[in-house]
């Protein structure tokens, strides 16, 4: 039988159709319907047909295969099943795959189409409540039964954080189906609400009065100079938590006065310049010294569960901050999260006069339409002067000063 050759192997390729080619001794060429090119070595082993794939074509050329070939008949010769090896050295190596190798690999992949903040979201509940616990147990060892207890227990502090711990559990687990690491997902028929009950109804968004905002923030500095900073730049900004701790020096520009949150923080995945005001500047300013020597604005202050180096500060950090706030408000304020003093920034805007396209472009909403696809001035003029007068109410509801409404003009405007 004659010898395949390169070329013929590029024509049977180029041509499409399914093929299985012997090249003598058992090698043959074969090309799958969706186009793959493999070597494989068909043998007898007490008196069944069997095969082994060698490899690729062509990061396994013509010479390759055959000396592989050759190696594996001189196996066979010996009673060795060779397939049968390779299908034990591959259950071996998925074995060797943990939990949390398995869950960093996830990470890493996931980060391709997935939002810098979810990822770190991931990353995070992954750390803080999954490792601990199976993190050094192999992969397919992973049971269903180790899945509800952790869930169970991370539900001990948030019912909320418990049900995206599952999630994220699930999807590192569907991530090892998918790379034959793992056979099957142990949390295919696990219910958050079987665990830990449905979740609540949705909680609406609040708009906390003047009266709450006075006393919120007389209040502010007995959680810390850095998380009070922290949530006046929210207030006075109308940005996402997400946005803010995971900002770096390297997006502040002090002498243009604007803050560039870039599309990997974004939750529209689209760079967002916000204009900030001399007081917003002023706060920065105070951060950064605050931070030391730090890249990012909010820097996280102790290093916990094996996180070393230079790190943002978690967006949880800041909520459990506005926890203790609330028990020394007590009824003169209530309960927010920071979520709510951006729907409050909101609110005010309207109420101070800003033209709702304007509002809209400082949170970084698009109105879609029309105006989305026509309107792609950036309003930061507008923008900067709104935030100006939002500055100007903040500061005289810090005072406990009365604050006389200036009806809002758009630049250009007599």
């Amino acid at each position: 039988m004659s010898k395949r050759t390169d070329i013929q192997i590029r024509n049977w390729i180029k041509a499409g159709a399914p093929v299985a080619k012997s090249d003598g001794d058992g090698l043959t060429f074969t090309l799958s319907n969706g186009g793959t090119a493999s070597w494989v070595l068909r043998y007898r082993l007490n008196g069944r047909q069997r095969e082994l794939t060698l490899g690729r074509y062509p990061d396994v050329t013509i010479a390759a295969a055959r000396k592989l070939a050759a190696e594996k008949r001189v196996e066979v010769q010996q009673g060795v099943d060779v397939a049968r090896t390779k299908q034990k050295t591959k259950l071996e190596s998925a074995r060797a795959w943990t939990f949390k190798r398995l869950a960093d690999h996830y990470l890493t992949r996931a980060s391709e189409h997935l939002a810098a903040l979810t990822i770190e979201g991931r990353r995070q509940q992954l750390r803080d409540y999954v490792h601990g616990r199976v993190g050094h147990l192999s992969a397919r060892e992973v049971s269903p039964g180790d899945i509800v207890d952790i869930v169970e227990r991370s539900g001990e502090k948030s019912l909320h954080v418990a049900r995206l711990v599952l999630i994220a559990i699930r999807e590192v687990f569907a991530h090892g189906v998918a790379r034959h690491v793992v056979e099957g997902n142990p949390c295919a028929h696990i219910k958050a609400k079987a665990i830990i009950g449905a979740p609540p109804s949705q909680r609406s968004r609040i708009m906390l009065s003047d009266s709450e905002l006075t006393a919120m923030l007389n209040k502010l500095p007995q959680i810390g100079r850095a998380n009070e900073l922290a949530v006046k730049i929210l207030l006075a900004t109308c940005t996402r938590i997400g946005e803010l701790t995971s900002a770096e020096w390297t997006h502040v520009d002090f002498e243009r006065k604007e803050w560039t949150i870039p599309p990997e923080h974004s939750k529209n995945k689209k760079q967002f310049v916000i204009p900030l005001t001399e007081q917003v500047v002023e706060w920065f300013i105070e951060l950064r010294r605050l931070a030391f020597d730090s890249r990012f604005v909010l820097p996280l202050r102790q290093r916990h569960r094996g996180r070393e180096g230079d790190a943002p500060m978690e967006a949880t950090s800041l909520n459990a901050a506005l926890n203790r706030l609330h028990e020394k408000l007590g009824k003169h304020c209530r309960r927010f999260t920071p979520h709510d003093l951006r729907s409050t920034a909101r609110g005010y805007l309207g109420a101070l006069g800003v033209d709702v396209l304007i509002a809209e472009r400082l949170l970084n909403h698009s109105l879609g339409g029309p105006v989305a696809i026509y309107d792609k001035h950036d309003y930061i003029t507008e923008r900067r002067k709104a935030l100006e007068l939002r500055c100007t109410k903040i500061a005289a509801l810090e005072k406990g000063e009365a604050f006389n409404v200036v009806p809002f003009k758009r630049a250009g405007n007599d």
